[in-house]
């Protein structure tokens, strides 16, 4: 299977099954049809909106099962999964007894890139993951990269299909792949031009199995890297991920970080973005490629993305200028540490993106004194050592949500004088955001931030983080 290409006629009537009736599985099979492949998607579910996208897919001669996404369709000789079915799917049991191979829409894209005409060669990636910052950090580098002058874009999780991207009529010079955990468990073959892990922190435990489980995957976006493996030097983690890759003879080890770089890392001095990765003399000489003012906005933690993008960026030859427009260019995307307002000298953050504890943390830690309204689903999290890292900034605490019980009680054994509040139990949507704000406004003061940095979840009360988000903006602005 490992010989499949876009011009060999072995895709032709090549048996494949396809998991997931979602974006990414339906993009999927329509590229597959297109090849000349026999495709069959399959879904446990089996609700409406499902069989209108069955029957839209069955008029392009695709077939569709709903109902029952543990069965092989006979003949499989292929599976291409959905990223967020989890490993332990039975249908995954089924095809390794049946020595079906399985691939991801990220391996299936990576297979299927095309050579450019300038250089003969397939557009390189320069990959993202990490527990967060991801979708911030792709789409700087993809500002830097437009400011350089090459044609690219913000792929994976984030902005276009990756499938879409490498088989885009115009052919791009160079991608920024935002990759999740789950991608990079369905991509064995991926190997990245450069790229970078971020951080690393629990999450995603259930679909993975364990930490352990949930790191190497993480890991596998260093496998094969030809110029740079990016990693956080205030996260050990990332960096023995980068001693456990099997990279190309030259490729080296750079670190980000937000004190003085040293050889071969980039870093902040005197509040500018400093490279001494990507010079002559990395000893003795040293790049100006920005400052923190640059950065937008310029929290700790988005310091630290912009300088994971930049290296990024580097180890592809992007000249220091680029760097700084690029970072000067790019603009945040909601729900990711937003001022929504300032109202009587509060200021009013939406972080609704903050889902899990280490995203909080590091939105808690860009404020000095805080209202923060939390809560929400938990997804298994624990919230002692965010609560005690957080205590010496928080003003009150306002919680909401199905799991808040676990934060109140994390607060009530490492923050026992911080007030809390829990105006809207029970409730859900646009009443209990208000209330909520309201209560936040209550509690805080004169140069005091309200912040929404739930660290959960928030299907228990809203449709997305992003309803959450939006919700909160609106009830501020009713203040």
């Amino acid at each position: 299977m490992g010989d499949l290409v876009t011009d060999n006629p072995v895709w032709s009537g090549l048996r494949v099954a396809v998991a997931g009736l979602g974006v990414s599985g339906i993009s999927a099979a329509r590229v597959l049809r297109d090849l000349g492949a026999t495709v069959t998607v399959v879904d446990g579910g089996d609700g409406e909106g499902l069989r209108a996208r069955a029957a839209e897919l069955r008029a392009q001669d695709i077939a569709v099962r709903l109902g029952d996404g543990d069965t092989l369709p006979e003949g499989t000789e292929l599976i291409v999964t959905s990223p967020g079915w989890p490993p332990s799917s039975p249908l995954f049991a089924a095809a390794a007894a049946a020595g079906v191979p399985v691939w991801g829409d990220v391996e299936l894209a990576w297979r299927l890139r095309r050579p450019l005409e300038s250089t003969g060669e397939p557009a390189p990636w320069l990959a993202v993951t990490g527990t967060n910052g991801k979708t911030t950090t792709v789409r700087m580098l993809a500002s830097i990269l437009t400011a350089a002058g090459k044609r690219t874009a913000a792929v994976g999780n984030v902005g276009v299909s990756v499938l879409d991207a490498v088989l885009a009529e115009e052919p791009y010079d160079v991608l920024a792949v935002e990759l999740s955990s789950y991608q990079l468990h369905w991509a064995p073959s991926l190997r990245p031009f450069s790229a970078a892990v971020l951080n690393l922190a629990p999450d995603h435990l259930d679909w993975h199995g364990s930490m352990e489980a949930y790191a190497a995957d993480k890991g596998r976006i260093y496998e094969g890297n030809k110029v740079a493996c990016v990693y956080n030097l205030a996260d050990p983690a990332t960096e023995a991920l980068v001693r456990e890759a099997d990279v190309e003879e030259g490729c080296r080890a750079v670190g980000f970080g937000l004190g003085a770089p040293g050889p071969s890392d980039l870093g902040v001095v005197e509040g500018l973005l400093v490279d001494r990765a990507f010079v002559p003399d990395r000893v003795r000489a040293a790049a100006e490629i920005g400052s923190v003012a640059d950065v937008n906005p310029p929290a700790p933690h988005n310091i630290a993305n912009a300088l994971a993008a930049a290296a990024l960026a580097r180890a592809y030859g992007v000249d220091a200028k680029a760097v700084r427009d690029g970072l000067r260019a790019f603009r945040p995307d909601a729900h990711r540490i937003a001022e929504v307002a300032v109202v009587d000298e509060v200021r009013y953050v939406d972080d609704s993106k903050a889902t899990n504890t280490h995203a909080a943390e590091a939105s808690l830690g860009a404020y000095e004194s805080v209202v923060w309204i939390a809560g929400g689903l938990a997804k298994g999290a624990t919230f002692d050592q965010l609560v005690t890292g957080a205590a010496p900034r928080l003003r009150a605490a306002v919680l909401i949500g199905q799991d808040r019980a676990l934060i109140r009680e994390a607060l009530a054994r490492h923050a026992p004088d911080v007030p809390v509040y829990e105006p809207a139990a029970g409730q859900t949507g646009a009443g209990a955001m208000a209330e909520v704000v309201r209560a936040a406004a209550g509690a805080a003061r004169p140069g005091d931030t309200v912040l929404l940095a739930p660290a959960c979840a928030s299907m228990d009360m809203f449709k997305d983080y992003g309803e959450r988000g939006d919700l909160f903006a609106a009830a501020v602005r009713e203040l």
